[in-house]
Order: C-alpha cells, then sequence, then structure tokens
C-alpha cells in the first residue's frame, strides 16, 4: 500500500507558511496609521478615508518587479525588490498628485529557503514606512509546480488620494512649457530583460564581478540599485500648485512616457546636450552593442522623473529641487506637435 498523501509531501509546506507570517506581522504593524482599521489575518483589509479630506479622489496602481527579480535569485540578497516595487507604485500614482493610502502585496513562491519572505516583505514595509503608506496585507501563494526552486514572483497594489481641485491630469500643459528632469538612482525596474543578455550572456560577467565603468561596484549591486521613490522630494511643489504635469519614465524611457500626459497636439523637445547618460548605460550600451536609439527606448538614461512647469516657474522649481538635494535640471521644452524629439 502507497504512504498517504499530504500537502507537504505536494510541495506546500504549511507550517512554514505559518512561520513565515508571523515573522511579517511586525513588518505590518509597523506601517500602520491612525486610519488602518484591521489587523493581520483578516480576510480583507479596512482603511478610513482620511476625515480631513473634502472631496477625494482615489487613485490606484498595480505593477510587479520584473525580470530584476531573476538578479535577485542570482545574488541571493531579497531585501531590495520590495522597495523598488512601493516605490514605483507611488510614482506611478504621484504623476497624478495622489498620495499613498494603503498597499497590498501578492509574493507567489517556487520552494525558497527559510527566511526569503521575510526578507523580501521587510523590503515592501520599510519603502511602505519611508513613502508613510500602511502595508494592509496581501497574499503568499506556495505554488512549487508552477515557480522553480528558489525563484518567486512579485507584485503589488496601491492606493493614494488626492483632492479633486488638486489633481494634475496635464490639461494645464501649454506649448512653451519647460520640462526639469530628476535623476533615476539606476535601471529602476526597467529594461531588465535586455540588461541581463547584455551582462551575464554577451559579457560574461556574474553578480559579484565589477560593473565596468562604475567604480568596483559589483554587478549584482549595480543591477538592484533600489528604484527611488519622488513623493518627499515633489510633494512640497504638489501643495503650492506649480507643477502642471508629471511623467513616470519606467519602460518605454522619455519617448514612450512623456506623451502620455501630454494634451492632443503638444509634444516635446528634448536637449541630449543637458545631461551626462549615468556610466551604467554607457557600459551596457557599450558591451551589448545597442544603438542610441535603442537605449532611449527601452531604459530612463538617468532620467527618473520629469516635472512640467510654466517658464515663469521654472527657476524657482529648480531652486528648491537643489535646496531639497536634488541634482535637477531642464531638459527641454513642450511644442506644438506630437510626440518626442531629441536633439
Amino acid at each position: 500500500m502507497s504512504d498517504p498523501m499530504d500537502y507537504r509531501s505536494a510541495g506546500v509546506d504549511l507550517e512554514k507558511a505559518e512561520r513565515a507570517k508571523e515573522g511579517i506581522r511586525g513588518f505590518l504593524e509597523s506601517t500602520r496609521d491612525p486610519n488602518t482599521l484591521s489587523e493581520l489575518g483578516q480576510f480583507g483589509g479596512l482603511y478610513r478615508v482620511p476625515p480631513e479630506a473634502l472631496e477625494p479622489v482615489l487613485v490606484s496602481s498595480a505593477d510587479g518587479v520584473g525580470t530584476k527579480l531573476k538578479v535577485a535569485f542570482l545574488t541571493g540578497r531579497h531585501d531590495t525588490v520590495g522597495q523598488c516595487l512601493v516605490n514605483h507604485c507611488v510614482n506611478d500614482i504621484l504623476v497624478q498628485g495622489a498620495r499613498p493610502l494603503f498597499f497590498l502585496d501578492y509574493l507567489a513562491t517556487g520552494e525558497v529557503a527559510e527566511g526569503v519572505v521575510e526578507e523580501i516583505v521587510r523590503g515592501v514595509a520599510v519603502a511602505c514606512a519611508e513613502n508613510r503608506c500602511a502595508l494592509l496585507g496581501g497574499e503568499t501563494a506556495q505554488m512549487p509546480d508552477f515557480y522553480d526552486e528558489g525563484e518567486y514572483d512579485l507584485a503589488g497594489f496601491i492606493v493614494g488620494m488626492v483632492e479633486r481641485r488638486a489633481l494634475i491630469d496635464g490639461s494645464r500643459v501649454e506649448a512653451g512649457d519647460v520640462l526639469i528632469a530628476i535623476p533615476s538612482s539606476g535601471l529602476h525596474t526597467n529594461g531588465y530583460t535586455l540588461a541581463r543578455r547584455i551582462v551575464f550572456d554577451r559579457g560574461g560577467l556574474s553578480v559579484s564581478d565589477p560593473m565596468p565603468g562604475l567604480d568596483g561596484e559589483t554587478v549584482g549591486d549595480a543591477l538592484l540599485r533600489v528604484h527611488r521613490s519622488y513623493l518627499t522630494v515633489l510633494e512640497g511643489e504638489l501643495e503650492q500648485g506649480s507643477i502642471r504635469a508629471l511623467a513616470h519614465i519606467t519602460g518605454g524611457g522619455i519617448e514612450g512616457n512623456l506623451p502620455r500626459i501630454l494634451p492632443p497636439g503638444l509634444g516635446a523637445l528634448i536637449d541630449r546636450s543637458s545631461w551626462d547618460v549615468p556610466p551604467i548605460f554607457e557600459s551596457l550600451a557599450e558591451m551589448g552593442g545597442v544603438e542610441e536609439s535603442e537605449m532611449f527606448r527601452v531604459f530612463n538614461m538617468g532620467v527618473g522623473m520629469l516635472a512640467l512647469v510654466a517658464p515663469d516657474e521654472a527657476d524657482a522649481v529648480l531652486g528648491r529641487l537643489r535646496e531639497r538635494g536634488e541634482d535637477a535640471w531642464v531638459i527641454g521644452a513642450i511644442e506644438e506637435g506630437s510626440g518626442v524629439r531629441r536633439v
């Protein structure tokens, strides 16, 4: 007679899952705020719309980390990808003027080592706390028949709020408006399928090798740089109403994302000479023999966020950003037409 089967023999360890749940409880609690009404373990997360809101508009977004996770698997370092996920989502709703309220994560795993789930969720919680966003809950699914051993997928869902009168929708943008660029921290979370092919296949490098052109920073560290959040640096400008539109530069680069927030009949002129492309992008282009047009189509090229402001506001906004420690610069202007021109 065959041995009796159970869930563990099929690949799902409920006791391990329970230990992980207890391990992440403290992370969730560290992000609670007065509007968090539910506890970990309830079927649904409860969050009160801030009572001081006059005409609140809820803004939501969902995203994943993509194949940047493959680099985390190779390095065995799992604390940064959760931060990347949260910050990406925060930036996406910030573009419409919203501040985050709460966040939910979805983590699906193959067979992973003890402590990996906690490390991932700790990164999520760290970024939630930094962005003043409650980690309301989430789902962790063991799927050993679906994912290879040591691998997982990570996605997140954010809800934020903006007063209706302060909603940013691009309708105020006019020809002649100035484009201010705020730098990225690296690749952020886009272009990793190409980047990995260049570095590991074409370049023959490992995650522990120095990344060419980066003064000793390893390949793993360079590729796992945290996708930065722009909430803190921009919320003062949002309160002043000086920003007419924002564009988060993600997959598709400047040319794919800037037109998303422009009214019909308007395009943009980008001055390529206004900034030095960071070495990591130059290194990828050289190793992979990637043409400049393709680099700009895939990567952010050192520009993480674009702020559109009126010409008579540009110097003041730029000055305040620099006072906050941002190496921001004027990268171009809005013009009549369509699309993005680089000169």
